[in-house]
């Protein structure tokens, strides 16, 4: 049987991984005034550009009914005999409903609501394509990739949290006293709502920043699928990446991929955004 795995270009995959992977996406869009582009068209640099120079936050787009439509009879016309697609968290985005409402016009098309944003989709997105080299079908794929759900840790070290405020996930009172207090917040993704919060407030220079959340983030989450993490970021030195991908392999990860956050992630981050991202229920 054939099998495509499929995911919204929120799972943050550059396309040679993609390509590696075979994983199929169908993209966000952005909006940046009058102007609307393709997620994955733009980069997140040319983003902050824009709200640094207007003061406003490039607006993001879900991936509508249409869209899925056309996305999935495209893999159906490739010869796909059934479609296991993996959304970006209901507890962020409506992509996962529209998604699921589509789904119901084909046969064996499986959408999942991973809970998770960014590569933490591509950890789940990524087994489910092994699985199904291996023969597995599309049910025993789909019920697999549900159980894991729960263990995918998903978190990033924010620089500030002025982009959070400027899309309404911030008060203004929580941004004037993080700005005083210089904080740099740790945002995680809870896989049983999919929603984002606060975790660790951290002060001081941003390469010690990151060092503390990556060691504390290893010893909350201290039970680690090794085969592999995700380094994933929107701008960060490259002497920064690489010191966070020596620390995790000596915690044992037998592969580290480093990804950009596409233009939908990086809207809602801002720069110098940096997460590590596995799952988190040993072998």
């Amino acid at each position: 049987m054939k099998i495509a795995i499929s995911a919204e270009s929120t799972i943050d995959l550059p396309k040679e991984q993609l390509q590696r992977f075979d994983i199929h996406t169908v993209p966000f869009t952005l909006i940046r005034g009058e102007d609307s582009v393709l997620d994955g068209e733009i980069s997140p640099e040319d983003l902050f550009k824009f709200t640094d120079r207007t003061g406003k936050l490039p607006k993001t787009s879900a991936v509508n009914e249409h869209q899925y439509r056309e996305h999935f009879k495209k893999l159906k016309e490739e010869g796909y005999d059934a479609i296991i697609h993996f959304s970006l968290s209901s507890g962020i985005s409506s992509a996962f409903s529209n998604a699921r409402k589509v789904k119901e016009e084909f046969d064996d098309v499986y959408v999942i609501d991973t809970k998770s944003l960014s590569t933490g989709i591509a950890l789940l997105a990524i087994q489910a394509r092994k699985l199904a080299d291996k023969g597995l079908s599309p049910k025993e794929i789909y019920d697999i990739s549900l159980g894991r759900v729960k263990n995918v840790q998903a978190s990033f070290s924010l620089e500030s949290v002025n982009y959070l405020y400027k899309g309404g996930r911030c008060s203004r009172l929580a941004k004037l006293g993080a700005n005083l207090l210089h904080l740099k917040p740790e945002i995680y993704v809870h896989t049983d709502t999919g929603k984002r919060s606060a975790g660790s407030k951290y002060r001081g220079p941003r390469r010690k920043v990151v060092r503390q959340y990556v060691e504390d983030t290893l010893n909350k989450f201290n039970h680690p699928d090794l085969s592999l993490c995700f380094i994933t970021y929107s701008t960060a030195p490259d002497d920064v990446v690489e010191a966070v991908k020596e620390r995790l392999k000596k915690r044992g990860f037998k592969e580290i991929i480093p990804t950009h956050a596409g233009g939908t992630i990086s809207c809602h981050c801002g720069p110098h955004c940096l997460g590590i991202l596995y799952l988190n229920d040993g072998e």
